[in-house]
């Protein structure tokens, strides 16, 4: 079972070569700050870090109503399983793995989670479907959930690679994050 605060995603690199990268969120008391190690001084990954712990502070009463965000500092952590470049699309894992540490749930196994989001809480499609369906299919995935934005682009997944997930739907962030971690 994967210890809460993990995840993994597959994104485009500033190249935009996929890869899968692993993420791991530690929580310890604190004053509600972050800070984030394995980005180097690639400040594009670490403003997208930036917008899903903003998102995560600004939207904690919705997600996790009992807990209490300004009593704890997270850690993030990133390690780039696939020697590509640093991932520019790090806002939605950053947010989930917020949420997995503080509400003490792991992802669900063997769980690949597409898509991206804005500050203000917009989810955006998935680019490169096929590929990034592929990429988190050869790392291991055997489900996947996508942000209801790309639905139209299912029909250009081949089905053979479709056929090996199973595949769940998040209108928004919230639903996401539930899904994720498994939580109703």
């Amino acid at each position: 079972m994967q210890n809460p605060g993990v995840v993994h995603f597959v994104s485009g690199d500033t190249i935009e070569k996929l890869g899968v990268y692993h993420l791991e969120t530690e929580m310890t008391a604190g004053n509600g700050k972050h800070s984030t190690s394995g980005l180097g001084s690639n400040t594009s990954a670490k403003k997208q870090v930036r917008v899903g712990f903003e998102y995560f502070k600004s939207s904690l009463n919705r997600i996790a109503a009992n807990s209490k965000f300004s009593e704890h500092e997270f850690h993030l952590h990133f390690v780039n399983l696939q020697n590509s470049e640093n991932s520019h699309s790090a806002s939605l894992a950053s947010l989930i793995a917020c949420c997995s540490k503080l509400m003490n749930k792991p992802l669900q196994e063997v769980m690949a989670v597409l898509g991206s989001m804005t500050l203000d809480g917009v989810v955006n499609s998935v680019q490169e479907l096929t590929s990034s369906m592929q990429v988190a299919l050869e790392a291991g995935a055997t489900k996947v959930l996508l942000p209801m934005a790309s639905a139209s682009n299912i029909l250009s997944v081949p089905g053979e690679t479709f056929t090996k997930f199973q595949v769940s739907f998040y209108s928004d962030l919230f639903d996401v994050v539930y899904k994720a971690l498994g939580v109703s």
